[in-house]
């Protein structure tokens, strides 16, 4: 159930609203119980084979921690956070291990097509770093219902954000509708929501239909012009922003609905002056989450510079793997953490660089290598970095209204979250999101409605 069809605009989130607000009222006891079974029956609708998976690594996990906490035995949580790690690594990468298993000689694995459940690694790494953080002490035993609403709440299940229990539990014993600013928090959840909905249809997908056929023919074996290769270089660049961020506008807005604040994912990620400054405002929850259980875990900058490298630079490869189970992805992965391993060199020998040059470097280095991350082999990265050359095809007219107007949004900012919490409440804003929620709706219904980049990660 995609958050930009009319299944989900037009019954499900209605029909949820209206009794959460009625549970809300009348049974408030009830409301925790019930936004659970709402996010299973969400997820489950995408294919139900899959619902059984996300309540037993609720269960699981539940059990496990449970089991610590009455135990005291270290050894439950690493083997928990394991065999949620096998299951991932089954669903996810067992032709990837299958393929490297082949390249030793005289091996044959076997390959299976195993369908991967959507949001699997965001609920995965929920469950990490809430066993991490209760094997640290740090956090409390949760009953089974909250437990579960956290792994599965349906605003953010499927893509994130990606968000730590401490941001969130304490939220669930709120009754959101009696707050003094409940009106408030309704009105900007919808304003992200119209807004996550105009950004996915106007932008992200107008510029998937710039670029996926251009990376289709280079997959394919065809010679990419200049100005074709540009075409999708930039009009990636920018549609894959739009597409997560317009997502992530409707996980904050859809929480908003319900009483939950979710923390925020982008912070104008174009405008970065260096590629520390990027990693702090793309994909913000998952640079928290590679930081904090990741590259400190590997000793992060405590233990001198050599290991500070090599522990950016393993973090930001498995951040790549964890994108997707190819090797272009491990590459961009790579790539960017000996980016970020360069920048710290550079900082720590004490240069510094003007903004403008800094925003130039960082931006063309993210252009660069999101090629690799979209192409589906290197084959076909190389005739798109040949054709930006003109080392390739000839005769193709560059597109560029739609990757113009996206850049100077993108670029400009602000932020939608920022946006929605300073306009003023005005009968004339509310009219004009209710046109634009209109004609957002019609182009729903006339085009094409791709899904979520993030759904196949």
């Amino acid at each position: 159930m995609l958050f930009n069809s009319f299944v989900f605009l037009f019954a499900f989130l209605p029909a949820a609203l209206l009794i959460h607000w009625l549970v809300e009222r009348f049974k408030p006891e009830w409301r925790l119980p019930l936004l659970l079974i709402l996010s299973l029956g969400f997820y489950g609708y995408w294919d139900w084979r899959f619902a059984p998976l996300l309540v037993l690594s609720i269960l699981v996990n539940w059990l496990a921690a449970r089991s610590f906490i009455h135990s005291g035995r270290d050894i439950l949580i690493p083997l928990a956070i394991a065999a949620n790690l096998v299951v991932l690594a089954i669903f996810k990468y067992f032709n990837f291990f299958a393929d490297l298993a082949n390249l030793i000689p005289g091996l044959s694995a076997p390959k299976y097509d195993i369908a991967l459940p959507l949001g699997i690694s965001f609920f995965t790494f929920h469950h990490i770093m809430y066993l991490t953080d209760l094997k640290a002490g740090k956090a409390p035993r949760f009953d089974l219902v909250r437990y579960g609403l956290y792994i599965a709440f349906f605003p953010q299940v499927l893509a994130g954000p990606l968000v730590r229990w401490s941001e969130i539990m304490h939220q669930f014993e709120e009754r959101p509708y009696q707050r003094s600013d409940a009106a408030e928090r309704f009105a900007r959840g919808l304003m992200l929501l119209v807004i996550g909905l105009a950004k996915k249809v106007f932008f992200g997908d107008q510029l998937a239909e710039y670029a996926n056929p251009i990376f289709q023919s280079a997959a394919a074996g065809h010679a990419i012009g200049m100005g074709e290769a540009w075409q999708a270089a930039l009009g990636f660049t920018f549609q894959v922003y739009f597409d997560f961020s317009g997502y992530t506008d409707m996980a904050l807005g859809l929480a908003l609905l319900f009483g939950i604040v979710l923390p925020q994912n982008f912070d104008v990620p174009y405008k970065a002056v260096s590629l520390q400054d990027f990693w702090r405002r793309w994909h913000m929850t998952l640079s928290r989450f590679l930081r904090d259980y990741l590259y400190i875990a590997m000793g992060g900058s405590r233990k001198g510079l050599a290991i500070q490298i090599a522990a950016l630079t393993a973090t930001m490869t498995l951040g790549g793997l964890w994108h997707g189970a190819g090797w272009t992805y491990l590459a961009w992965g790579a790539s960017h953490g000996v980016g970020l391993a360069a920048n710290t060199l550079w900082r720590k020998a004490g240069y510094s660089m003007p903004n403008p040059l800094g925003w130039f470097c960082t931006f063309s280095f993210f252009v660069l290598t999101i090629i690799i991350f979209r192409s589906q082999d290197f084959s076909a990265a190389w005739r798109i970095y040949e054709g930006m050359l003109g080392l390739g095809a000839e005769g193709y007219t560059m597109k560029w209204r739609a990757i113009a107007l996206g850049a100077a949004i993108a670029l400009i900012g602000p932020t939608a979250w920022t946006m929605v919490h300073k306009l003023p409440p005005w009968r004339s804003i509310a009219v004009a999101f209710a046109i634009l929620f209109v004609i957002v709706l019609f182009k729903i219904g006339d085009d094409v409605n791709y899904e979520f980049i993030y759904f196949q990660f």
